[in-house]
C-alpha cells in the first residue's frame, strides 16, 4: 500500500515537472506568439497558467465568457477598478468579443472621474488603443471603428481629422445603421470641410428618398428628413459665412456674418485659496450663451504634452492604470453674463492629482470648432470671425485661429507650502488685461440672454 502510495507521489510529482517544462518552454511562448498582441511579461504573468492552458486546448471563449459575467457584478457594485484587468483578459483569451472592447472603451474613456466628476483625462491613450486593436480584429464590423471615432469626436474634441478617417472607415461597413452613418457629416463640419459635409448628406439624402419611395415606413419618412433639414442648414451657413465666395477665390465687398472678427476680450485670474484648490474667474465678451472655455492643470514637463491638451496617440499600449506620477486635470468654463467663474478642488483625489513634479502649467484654450452652432455663425470654423487683442493664437493649432493662454505656476504655490503657506503669500496668477469684478457683479445671478435686436 505504502509503495503504491510513494508510487503514485513519484507520478504526480513527474507530471507537475513535465507540466512546467511545457508552461515555460511550450505554452508561454505560443500564447505570447498567438495570443498575447501587444501584452508585456507584466501582464502575461498576471495570467494563471491554467486559463493560458485553457485558452490553448479551445476554451478561450467559455472562460471569456464567464469572466464577463463576473465583471456585470463589478459594475453593479461599482468596483470599476476591478473591471479593468477582466476587460483586459477577456480581450485576450477572445479578440471577438465586440462589446467587450466597446464597454472596454466607454468604460476607461468615461467611468474614471474625480469627486467633481471630471473625466480622468490619462485613460484615453488606452481608450483609444483599446478600439485600434479591437477593429483590427473585427475589420468585418462598424462597431468598433465607430466608437474609436467616437471618443475622439465627443471625448477628446482635438484632432478632428482623427475622428473623420475612423468614422469613414465605419461608413464602408454594411452594418452600420442610419443615424450614426449620418454622423460623419458632423465630424466634417467640426473639420472645416463644410462642402464635404454638404455633398455626403446630398448623397445620404438621394439614397433616403430612394428608399422612401420603395418602403413608405415611418422610420424611413424620418431619416429622410432629417438629412434633408441637415442639408440645407449647411447650405444656409456656408451662405452665410461666406464659404461659397472663399472658396470661389475671387474678392467679395458683401459683410458676411464671420465680418468684421469679434474681440471676444478674454482674461482670466486664477487664485489658489487652499491646497490643491484653483479659484477661476475671467471675462468672455460674447453675449449669446454657449461658450465653454477649456481649463487644463498639468504637469510642466509632460512627455506627451501638445497646447492645449496632450498628444492622445503617443503610445498604442493599453496599459491599465495610467502613470500614478503625471497629473493632468481638464475642466469647462462656463461663460454666463460675458463672465466665467469656478472653484476647482483637486484635494479628495490624490491618485489622480499626485502633484509629484517641482513645476506645472495652466492653460486657458478655446476653439470655435468645438463651439455650438450659432456661435460658429459669428466666429466661422476657422475663428475667422473672433480676435483677442491679447490671446488669439494663430500656431498652436495649425490652420486656425484659437485663444490660448498658459502660465507657469510652482508645485509650493499649489500646495501651499513655503513662502506660499497659509497666511502668507496667496498665490495669484492674473493675465495683463484682468479686471476685478465689483460688487455688483458678484451679486448677479441672473442669467442675460440678448435679443434678436441687440448686437453683439
Amino acid at each position: 500500500m505504502f509503495k503504491k502510495r510513494g508510487l503514485s507521489l513519484g507520478v504526480i510529482a513527474g507530471l507537475l515537472v513535465v507540466q512546467g517544462f511545457f508552461q515555460h518552454s511550450l505554452i508561454l511562448p505560443t500564447w505570447k506568439r498567438d495570443y498575447a498582441t501587444d501584452m508585456d511579461m507584466d501582464e502575461i504573468s498576471r495570467i494563471d497558467p491554467a486559463q493560458m492552458l485553457a485558452a490553448l486546448t479551445g476554451f478561450r471563449e467559455m472562460i471569456a465568457g464567464i469572466l464577463w459575467v463576473k465583471a456585470d457584478a463589478f459594475f453593479d457594485e461599482g468596483n470599476y477598478d476591478a473591471i479593468l484587468p477582466i476587460i483586459r483578459l477577456v480581450t485576450i483569451l477572445d479578440h471577438k468579443q465586440i462589446d467587450v472592447y466597446s464597454t472596454g472603451m466607454w468604460h476607461i474613456g468615461y467611468n474614471f472621474t474625480d469627486e467633481e466628476s471630471r473625466s480622468d483625462r490619462r485613460y484615453l491613450p488606452s481608450s483609444l488603443a483599446l478600439g485600434a486593436e479591437g477593429s483590427t480584429y473585427n475589420s468585418e464590423t462598424y462597431e468598433l471603428f465607430f466608437e474609436t471615432g467616437w471618443i475622439w469626436y465627443h471625448k477628446i474634441q482635438d484632432r478632428h481629422d482623427r475622428a473623420v478617417e475612423w468614422f469613414e472607415e465605419a461608413v464602408k461597413k454594411k452594418d452600420i445603421q442610419p443615424a450614426r452613418r449620418n454622423l460623419l457629416a458632423q465630424a466634417y463640419l467640426k473639420n472645416n470641410e463644410p462642402e464635404k459635409a454638404r455633398l455626403y448628406l446630398f448623397d445620404l439624402l438621394t439614397k433616403a428618398e430612394e428608399l422612401y419611395a420603395e418602403d413608405q415606413d415611418y422610420h424611413n419618412l424620418q431619416n429622410r428628413d432629417t438629412l434633408e433639414l441637415n442639408h440645407d442648414n449647411i447650405l444656409v451657413r456656408m451662405a452665410q459665412r461666406g464659404d461659397f465666395m472663399r472658396a470661389s477665390g475671387q474678392p467679395w465687398d458683401y459683410q458676411y456674418d464671420t465680418e468684421p472678427a469679434f474681440d471676444v476680450g478674454f482674461s482670466a485670474k486664477v487664485t489658489v485659496p487652499e491646497p490643491k484648490v484653483l479659484q477661476i474667474e475671467g471675462t468672455w465678451r460674447v453675449r449669446p450663451v454657449g461658450t465653454r472655455v477649456r481649463l487644463i492643470l498639468k504637469d510642466a514637463d509632460y512627455e506627451n504634452d501638445a497646447p492645449g491638451g496632450m498628444d492622445w496617440e503617443a503610445s498604442d499600449a493599453i496599459e491599465l492604470d495610467p502613470p500614478k506620477d503625471v497629473t493632468f486635470m481638464q475642466e469647462q468654463l462656463f461663460v454666463k453674463n460675458r463672465r466665467f467663474t469656478k472653484r476647482v478642488d483637486m484635494s479628495r483625489d490624490p491618485t489622480m492629482y499626485p502633484f509629484t513634479k517641482d513645476n506645472y502649467v495652466i492653460e486657458f484654450f478655446y476653439n470655435p470648432r468645438n463651439a455650438p452652432p450659432h456661435i460658429k455663425d459669428k466666429f466661422g470654423y476657422n475663428g475667422q470671425g473672433m480676435t483677442d487683442q491679447n490671446y488669439l493664437n494663430e500656431e498652436v493649432v495649425p490652420g486656425q485661429r484659437v485663444i490660448y493662454a498658459r502660465f507657469d505656476i510652482p508645485r509650493e504655490a499649489i500646495l501651499r507650502r513655503g513662502e506660499y503657506e497659509i497666511g502668507l503669500n496667496t498665490p495669484v496668477i492674473k493675465t495683463v488685461n484682468y479686471v476685478e469684478r465689483t460688487a455688483i457683479e458678484l451679486k448677479n445671478n441672473v442669467i442675460q440672454v440678448p435679443s434678436l435686436r441687440e448686437g453683439q
